[in-house]
């Protein structure tokens, strides 16, 4: 573009931004107009230059000079909405708009172009023969596109068939047998005709995503200020592994967040619970695990962070397991996996806990995969008919960015029922 008049090419494209900002499409989204503002003002001032993930955090989003991207997604998220948001204007407000914005993908410097305009053809006279073509053409046309159609159907009705046929009888190929540890292991979710419930973690904030959310403070935070629509990585990544098992056993789960949770559901249901008591509250309301225990320390120089207390350490074990400081990148943490009797005798109950969220995951992934829970069987000493007593383990966990690569079981507990 130009130089028009007295308005520059950078001021055409502040202008652009600024009408964005009073969209209605934007109207309220204080936090993304900030963003926008400010990637506006570096891809004037500053063209040609790539925006980091810290730049923005720290200067736009007032996040400390500590920032680590690996383990905060702000910008990520925020970036996103804010490319929707564009979308969403142009493809409504904006369409007449003569320059777009666009914040293209895996990018954090604008894009100024001019909108696109489809030329109108220009109107002509019509003689009566080229008329009588087109009506032959279209009547050609029409047959065709009917003809297609019927052969359409015809292919949609044998794809029916087939996969319909493939999933009554079963494909060798497509079939894989269900290791015969994840047989045992999940034999008392999959034995009663119940579907399973997977109760996760959901814990109480309070603020906004956009400006930052803490956790419940009951001294000084009202209950009505409470935001439980939110749980870890970790969490979701658990509840993947978990469907994923399920489905090679040819069952399903049902999923629902710690927060909705009623003593009615475990009176009713078999009940795995992904997440610590930290967040996963209603654990604090049931039978729970009793010879390893999630609880925050009152002395020394880890005082206020969470570890798994054992309570009756055996020759060789630590008293306290702790992950890494907070104040350090994660590399180590620890986890519960435990089978304990339900409060209804004839459900069963697992537990799936991290002090932090990667821990939480690991310990999904551990009851998930055969290798792991084959080491696991053998110390469990399975009865001859496949039966499982209850028990209570802690997992060690290695963590490399962000991500569990190794699980270690440090300590194990048969309980009695």
């Amino acid at each position: 573009m130009g130089v028009t008049g007295h308005v520059t090419d950078a001021d055409v494209r502040l202008l652009e931004v600024e009408k964005l900002v009073n969209s209605h499409t934007l109207h309220g989204s204080e936090s993304l107009c900030k963003l926008l503002r400010y990637l506006a003002d570096q891809a004037v001032k500053h063209p040609g230059s790539a925006l980091k993930e810290y730049q923005i955090a720290t200067e736009v989003f007032g996040r400390p000079s500590d920032f680590d991207p690996h383990l905060d997604s702000l910008v990520r998220v925020q970036a996103g909405r804010l490319r929707a948001k564009l979308a969403d204007y142009y493809a409504s407000e904006g369409g007449e708009d003569p320059i777009v914005v666009e914040l293209p993908k895996g990018t954090y410097t604008l894009a100024f172009h001019q909108a696109a305009r489809a030329e109108k053809a220009p109107l002509r006279d019509v003689s009566e023969a080229e008329l009588g073509i087109r009506a032959s053409q279209s009547r050609r046309n029409s047959f065709v596109i009917a003809a297609l159609s019927v052969l359409l159907v015809v292919a949609l009705g044998v794809i029916v068939a087939l996969y319909s046929r493939e999933r009554s009888t079963g494909s060798p190929a497509a079939e894989q047998p269900v290791p015969s540890a994840i047989q045992v292991f999940w034999r008392p979710f999959v034995a009663s005709p119940e579907v399973p419930w997977v109760i996760f973690s959901n814990g109480a904030f309070v603020g906004r995503a956009e400006t930052g959310l803490r956790y419940f403070n009951p001294a000084k935070d009202s209950k009505q200020a409470i935001d439980d629509h939110y749980t870890g990585v970790g969490e979701v990544l658990a509840i993947y592994d978990l469907d994923h098992v399920f489905r090679q056993l040819h069952r399903e789960i049902r999923v629902k967040r710690g927060s909705l949770f009623t003593l009615d559901d475990a009176q009713n249901n078999n009940l795995i619970f992904v997440g610590s008591p930290a967040e996963n509250l209603t654990l604090l309301d049931i039978p729970s695990t009793h010879e390893f225990v999630f609880q925050r320390l009152t002395t020394g120089p880890r005082k206020g962070d969470l570890a798994v207390m054992n309570v009756h350490p055996q020759p060789g074990e630590d008293k306290n397991f702790l992950a890494t400081p907070p104040s350090s990148p994660l590399a180590e943490d620890y986890a519960i996996i435990a089978l304990v009797p339900a409060m209804n005798p004839a459900r069963s109950l697992l537990i799936l806990a991290g002090a932090t969220t990667i821990g939480t995951q690991a310990a999904a992934e551990y009851v998930c995969r055969p290798e792991s829970l084959e080491r696991l069987l053998l110390r469990l000493s399975v009865s001859e008919n496949g039966e499982m007593s209850p028990f209570e383990a802690v997992l060690r966990i290695k963590v490399t960015r962000g991500v569990p690569i190794e699980s270690e079981l440090v300590a194990l507990r048969k309980v009695s029922r």
